[in-house]
C-alpha cells in the first residue's frame, strides 16, 4: 500500500505521462538478467534504508519504540558489519578487518545494537557507507571474475560451498527485515514514510541542530 503519495506520483513522477516513465538511479532493471535483478534488487533495499535512517541526530538516532531494543543507529551498525562480514569472511574467508578492528567488534549481533548508542551520527553513517561502498567493489569484481554461480569460502558441515548468489540472496533478505524495521522507527521519530524516496534524494549530513 502507498501511504504517501499516489500511485501515479510514485511511479511516473508528478507531472509525467504513463508513457514518459523513467526509473529512477536505484531502481532494478525492467527486463534485465538474473545478475542485474539480483544487485539491482539488493541496491534498492540498500538505498531505501538509507533513506529511512537519513539525517538523524544521536537522539533520533537512538529512538525505540514499543519493546523493543532496536535503533536505527544499531541498525546501521549491524547492517555495516554484515556487509563485511558477507563478503570479506563468508566469501573470501577473510577475517573481520577494516574499521571493526578499533571498533572492537565481536560475532554477536547484541553486540553491534548495544554498543551502537556509543558511536557519534557522523560514525554510524560512515561505517555503513563505506562498508557498503566496499562490498559493491568486492561484488563487480567478483561477478566480472566468476559470475554468481562460483563457490563462497564457507562451507557447510557436509563441505558443500555457498555459491556467491546465495550469498547476494541472504544480503537481500537481511536488508528486507531491517528495513521493515527502519521504517516503523523511522516514522516514530518524525513522521517520515513512503515506500521509496523521492526521486531526486541524495543521503544528507545528520542533523547537528
Amino acid at each position: 500500500m502507498f501511504r504517501k503519495g499516489s500511485v501515479r506520483n510514485e511511479v511516473y513522477g508528478a507531472g509525467m505521462a504513463e508513457t514518459q516513465w523513467e526509473s529512477p538511479p536505484w531502481e532494478p532493471p525492467i527486463a534485465g538478467t538474473d545478475v542485474e535483478h539480483l544487485v539491482g534488487a539488493l541496491d534498492r533495499l540498500r538505498t531505501t534504508f538509507r533513506y529511512k535512517v537519513d539525517g538523524l541526530d544521536a537522539a533520533g538516532l537512538d529512538t525505540r519504540i514499543g519493546a523493543s531494543t532496536i535503533t536505527l543507529g544499531g541498525l546501521l551498525k549491524h547492517l555495516a558489519a554484515n556487509e563485511d562480514y558477507l563478503f570479506n569472511v563468508k566469501f573470501r574467508g577473510e577475517p573481520m578487518g577494516g574499521p571493526w578492528t578499533e571498533n572492537g567488534w565481536r560475532d554477536d549481533n547484541d553486540w553491534e545494537f548495544n554498543s551502537a548508542v556509543d558511536n557519534t551520527p557522523d560514525e554510524l553513517y560512515t561505517l555503513w557507507d563505506d562498508a557498503v561502498a566496499r562490498s559493491r567493489a568486492t561484488l563487480a569484481t567478483a561477478i566480472a571474475d566468476g559470475g554468481l554461480d562460483q563457490p563462497a569460502h564457507i562451507s557447510w558441515p557436509n563441505g558443500q560451498h555457498a555459491s556467491l548468489r546465495r550469498l547476494v540472496c541472504d544480503l537481500i533478505e537481511e536488508y528486507g527485515r531491517h528495513t521493515g524495521h527502519a521504517d516503523l522507527i523511522r516514522e516514530a521519530v518524525d513522521g517520515r514514510v513512503g515506500e521509496d524516496p523521492p526521486r531526486d534524494w541524495r543521503p544528507v549530513s545528520p542533523k547537528t541542530t
